[in-house]
């Protein structure tokens, strides 16, 4: 699949001297959705400014779609929508007024149909003449994304857009992203909530200290980096580890009635087998068992701890 964005050795140091983006090398594919994920002061909010304009890289090149982002600044400014973190909005207007002010800025003609079809998708519709600022914080972030739609991007930046929405609504939200998508829209968010980047990301980049240390294929990256759990139920209650079962890094839980056994699902062997048989032969019964697979946010928790 093509690149839709071509980032090349891209560096931020700001007059303070703090290195926020050191050597970003990044492909970011025309139609997918990509979550970029980071702890706080990772360089996200830096990278997407970059891209879309705001703020000036020290080195490095940034193209989107052939074009370059400082030589060719209109054509690409044109095809972005970007949904802030922070709420930006004249408070006395109204979400029909701002969102069509907003389209005309980028020198799109007047389209009613598409203005009202944007604020319905994203359930604002009938509160489309109410001042803003009598708007929820569900609402105003709604607004946001309505905004950057406004002109009809190729390419939407996401920078935590549901923060303050309740989960009804963001689920009628990520459906909304999953319908632009299959229009054939780049999407590329940035989130708190990664349960939302495991449900909705094609792909998913890690950044950490202004480094980008992972991208991956979200299902690839959980086949390679998942690891499964299993948690045996005692039928008697353990105080500590058997010498004889020390090989398998067990730990007790449940006040002794539970161990569990971390396994990487990978291996050519999973030592399973090989410990139920070892728990027998130390006299240790259980009645029951189940296993957990790791979610992307045990694997991303991992990720920046190693960077660390």
């Amino acid at each position: 699949m093509n690149a839709i964005i071509s980032i090349a050795n891209l560096s931020k140091t700001y007059a303070s001297g703090f290195h926020a983006l050191k050597h970003i090398n990044l492909d970011i594919r025309q139609g997918e959705i990509f979550a970029l994920l980071g702890p706080n002061g990772a360089g996200k909010t830096t990278l997407i400014s970059i891209i879309c304009g705001i703020v000036n890289a020290s080195t490095g090149t940034v193209t989107v779609d052939g074009k370059d982002i400082v030589r060719d600044y209109r054509a690409v400014r044109s095809m972005i929508g970007l949904v802030p973190q922070e709420l930006s909005t004249d408070m006395f207007e109204t979400p029909w007024a701002t969102v069509n002010f907003s389209r005309g800025l980028f020198g799109k003609p007047r389209d009613h149909a598409f203005v009202e079809k944007v604020l319905k998708d994203l359930s604002l519709w009938e509160k489309k003449d109410s001042r803003i600022m009598t708007l929820s914080g569900g609402m105003k972030r709604r607004l946001l994304i309505a905004k950057a739609l406004a002109h009809d991007p190729r390419i939407l930046f996401l920078d935590e857009p549901t923060a303050g929405v309740d989960v009804e609504l963001r689920r009628e939200m990520w459906d909304v992203v999953r319908a632009m998508r299959e229009r054939g829209v780049t999407i590329i968010l940035t989130t708190h909530y990664i349960e939302e980047a495991e449900e909705m990301a094609d792909r998913v980049g890690v950044i950490a200290k202004g480094e980008i240390i992972l991208v991956e294929e979200k299902t690839e990256l959980m086949r390679k980096l998942g690891k499964k759990q299993l948690s045996l139920q005692l039928q008697i209650p353990l105080t500590d580890v058997p010498p004889a079962l020390a090989a398998y890094d067990l730990h007790v839980a449940n006040d002794g009635h539970e161990l569990t056994y971390t396994y990487d699902t990978q291996a050519e062997r999973t030592g399973i087998t090989a410990l139920l048989n070892d728990m027998r032969a130390a006299g240790i019964a259980f009645k029951d068992l189940s296993t957990t697979q790791s979610s992307l946010e045990d694997i991303f928790v991992d990720l920046v701890r190693q960077k660390r």
